[in-house]
């Protein structure tokens, strides 16, 4: 077996309302904080515990990046698809910073939301974005802080987001 993956599945809460920035080159990129939560009931005294981990989400799909800025609020509930990216960087004191991130690409990234995000956010039970469908097309060059990933243009997996009228209700087995 040849390659590897690189492949986040998050289903979590934002911790924050969604930060919106700009690139060098004009480009919309949306940071993120996202919280899943495991829970288990302890063996040895029966009490539920819970454990909540933090992940530093960024967007940088023009098209996922407009509704996480139009619908998406602190505690709005996201399915998610990205790939796995460590930041190197200098800070002002001199010292090298890392970061780890769950990056969507464009072209490449998934987000669901399903608790039908914020205020005119339609109706049903949320909504499904994909990032893909660009035929090839990889914009405009920014200042290298995106990355398109190996293709560039390949089309990512979208998730249909209102009901399928053309499913068949019968199992097809």
């Amino acid at each position: 077996m040849a390659g590897s993956v690189n492949k986040v599945i998050l289903v979590g809460n934002l911790g924050r309302d969604p930060e919106v920035r700009f690139s060098q080159a004009g480009q919309k990129i949306v940071n993120m904080s996202v919280a899943t939560s495991e829970t288990w009931k302890d063996k040895n005294s029966g009490e539920r515990k819970e454990k909540t981990e933090w992940h530093r989400v960024v967007v940088f799909d023009e098209r996922l990046a407009d509704v996480c800025e139009r619908y998406l609020k602190k505690g709005s509930k996201v399915y998610l698809e990205g790939t796995l990216q460590t930041r190197k960087w200098t800070g002002n004191d001199g010292v090298e910073k890392y970061t780890t991130e769950v990056v969507l690409p464009r072209f490449n990234g998934v987000m669901t939301m399903l608790d039908g995000g914020g205020s005119g956010g339609g109706s049903g039970g949320g909504g499904g974005y994909g990032g893909g469908g660009g035929g090839g097309y990889s914009g405009p060059e920014d200042d290298g802080s995106s990355w398109d990933g190996p293709g560039g243009g390949s089309s990512g997996g979208g998730s249909g987001g209102g009901g399928g009228s053309d499913l068949d209700d019968e199992i097809p087995f």
